[in-house]
């Protein structure tokens, strides 16, 4: 193995790259896992998969042996401007959360504090290998947010889709204000690519006028698709989804982020017209939105792509969106079979299936299937190599989708390339400077600790609920007492 102490200098941008003989997995629907296997990047594309590959002599080599080589992987929800406030509501309720973002300190936010929030998790989802995040930010109270928050996107090499929100008004004002309309013109219009994306993020409530109907038509107008938060329980439900396909505003394009308590006939809603559903297991585990619902969508052949939501909770980590995933469905299988006095002998959900769900599941959500998700000649070069001679944890290496979704963690993310940029050498960022990194974050948090004041300690510190604990009638003492006074009665005593 070689010395993970020892690191060489990160390829220089624009030089050919082939991985050599690492496990790879093309994630081209086949479920192909090819062993001993190499991947060449040329400029931004993969130019070949395959076992010992010619190489361009200028090509810098890549030892992947003993590794897994793999697309870039894709999160298609998360709040990026909330990543400063890494951990700080790990305690929360979903209904905490509402109050503290929604109603009393989001709106304080400034430009720069977005700006410190979304530098801090681009960075973040390249170390973890994610190569294309969908940035839904919902904190724009101006343009100027808006701008602040796509500027540290753009500093930043990866693949961003920019999800355009503001909880602090209703859509169907912001959608359609003269300023909005500038920034698309401005930011947007004419430069979206493969590089960057654009949504418009926003919730439907199910009020029967459907005010949300001008900020839809807005989107239709503009030629982009929309992202919302469904069937979330007690925020979005059934009435936002018949009011969608009623109004005839659902599409294959759209995006429904947890569908985690909706109705048969919801799902059927977003089967029927080709929706697809971005699960955050971590987060409707924990939050309340409802069960993670990856057991229901299966049943009606709905996508599914993975997200990790917020930092301000949980681990913003494929790997730990992957595994709680598993966890997730495969404990509903078992639960709705042990119901039924029956038993699961084959799980359904595979981790091949995953591990798709966080590559080419992603690619399908976002509308770039032709271009990432997989690895095969002509896509672009998003490429993630996990590897770690220093792990224990990384050998022995039986079942790669196995080892991805349940062993692997970020730590094992060797290399990473996006857009053919090396943006992750030998364990450690390329190009990051992280001390700057820091130093916004920090500004940041200083700004709200004044901002708050004790209501920053509060905030992070929820009540817990008493809890009565419940009458036993099986009172161990009791029995204990009644048999030591047996065991000392005088033999041959009634």
């Amino acid at each position: 193995m070689s010395d993970p102490t020892l690191r060489g200098p990160a390829p220089e941008p624009g030089r050919p790259l082939v991985f050599r003989n690492g496990t790879v997995l093309v994630m081209d629907g086949t479920g192909r896992v090819r062993p001993d296997c190499d991947v060449l990047v040329v400029d931004d594309r993969i130019a070949a998969v395959g076992p010992g590959l010619d190489a361009p002599e200028t090509a810098r080599e890549i030892d992947a042996s003993g590794g897994i080589v793999m697309p870039g992987m894709i999160d298609t929800h998360r709040h990026m401007w909330q990543t400063v406030m890494r951990g700080y509501g790990a305690d929360w309720t979903l209904s905490q959360y509402f109050v503290w973002y929604y109603l009393e300190w989001g709106s304080r936010f400034r430009p720069a504090d977005m700006h410190a929030g979304n530098l801090l998790g681009a960075w973040e989802a390249l170390d973890a290998g994610v190569t294309t995040t969908a940035d839904w930010s919902h904190g724009l109270v101006t343009t100027e947010h808006a701008d602040a928050a796509l500027d540290a996107l753009e500093s930043v090499p990866g693949r961003w889709v920019f999800g355009y929100g503001n909880i602090h008004a209703g859509p169907w004002e912001w959608a359609t204000s003269p300023e909005f309309r500038a920034f698309y013109d401005r930011r947007i219009h004419g430069k979206r690519g493969d590089r960057l994306g654009f949504q418009i993020a926003f919730d439907v409530t199910g009020d029967a006028s459907f005010p949300e109907r001008p900020a839809f038509e807005t989107a239709r107008e503009l030629g982009v698709e929309v992202t919302t938060h469904a069937g979330v329980w007690g925020a979005t439900g059934d009435n936002g989804i018949r009011l969608m396909h009623e109004h005839g505003f659902m599409g294959p394009g759209t995006v429904y982020v947890h569908a985690a308590s909706l109705s048969e006939d919801s799902y059927q809603r977003i089967a029927a017209s080709g929706g697809s559903v971005s699960v955050s297991t971590e987060s409707e585990q924990s939050a309340g939105q409802g069960y993670p619902p990856t057991w229901r969508l299966r049943r009606h052949g709905i996508p599914v792509s993975l997200s990790t939501d917020t930092s301000v909770w949980w681990s913003a980590d494929p790997f730990s969106a992957m595994r709680a995933t598993l966890g997730a469905d495969r404990s509903r299988e078992h639960l709705e079979a042990q119901a039924r006095s029956e038993t699961v002998t084959h799980s359904h959900l595979r981790a091949e299936h995953v591990v798709d769900w966080a590559t080419r599941g992603g690619a399908h959500t976002l509308g770039l299937s032709s271009s990432v998700g997989s690895l095969e000649p002509g896509k672009k070069a998003d490429v993630v190599l996990l590897k770690n001679d220093a792990s224990p944890a990384m050998f022995p290496l039986l079942n790669p989708y196995g080892h991805v979704a349940f062993q692997a963690q970020r730590g094992d993310v060797h290399t990473v390339v996006a857009d053919g940029r090396v943006v992750k050498h030998e364990h450690r960022l390329v190009g990051a400077d992280l001390p700057a990194v820091r130093r916004a974050a920090e500004s940041t948090l200083d700004y709200l600790r004044d901002q708050l004041g004790d209501a920053w300690t509060s905030g992070m510190n929820p009540d817990i609920p008493p809890t009565k604990i419940l009458d036993n009638p099986y009172t161990y003492t009791e029995f204990r007492d009644s048999s030591t006074r047996r065991s000392q009665e005088p033999a041959g005593e009634a």
